[in-house]
């Protein structure tokens, strides 16, 4: 192995590493570009027959349906945070063990947000939906085939599962259908 060091740069890691643990950790803060941490739940209807039923939401933005998602709170772990989303936007209370990492699990968008996503499976008939008419108007199950107008964030993320208006034609989803 052959080090290539710049005698620059060699100076400047010996001052970082003496520096105290919380100033470096300042610098690297500013340095580093910050990202909007998100969670996401992709929410399948079990009785379906393929390719299913995806549950969206109509929001308040009216720029099309999207997907029970919002962002972590302080030190909130984005599995706790998606079902804390997904039960304040549609009263589905599930277990943690019933949420799923989709594949892949965290999106990184272009804009500075990653959405890390995860999936459920719930029968639509027995799932009662309650929106709060303020955050989200309403909560419906739509056919993968027949899908609304998506926001255009929505159709980006469902495109990485081979799903919605901007999925590659003849791809499918990732995870198959349980």
């Amino acid at each position: 192995m052959i080090a290539r060091r710049s005698p620059t740069r060699a100076i400047g890691y010996k001052v970082f590493y003496r520096l105290p643990i919380g100033v470096r950790r300042q610098l690297v803060r500013l340095a580093v570009p910050k990202y909007i941490v998100g969670a996401v739940t992709l929410v399948r209807d079990t009785e379906a027959a393929e390719p299913g039923r995806l549950l969206l939401l109509r929001q308040p933005s009216g720029k099309g349906w999207t997907l029970p998602a919002g962002l972590l709170q302080r030190r909130e772990a984005p599995l706790v945070g998606a079902a804390r989303e997904l039960h304040e936007e549609t009263g589905i209370d599930l277990p943690l063990e019933e949420l799923q990492p989709a594949v892949p699990n965290a999106v990184v968008h272009a804009k500075g947000w990653v959405d890390m996503v995860f999936e459920a499976r719930v029968p639509a008939s027995t799932t009662e939906l309650v929106v709060d008419g303020a955050e989200v108007y309403e909560a419906a199950w739509h056919p993968l085939d027949d899908l609304p107008r998506l926001s255009t964030a929505t159709a980006r993320l469902l495109a990485h599962y081979g799903m919605g208006p901007l999925a590659e034609p003849g791809s499918t989803s990732t995870r198959p259908p349980a």
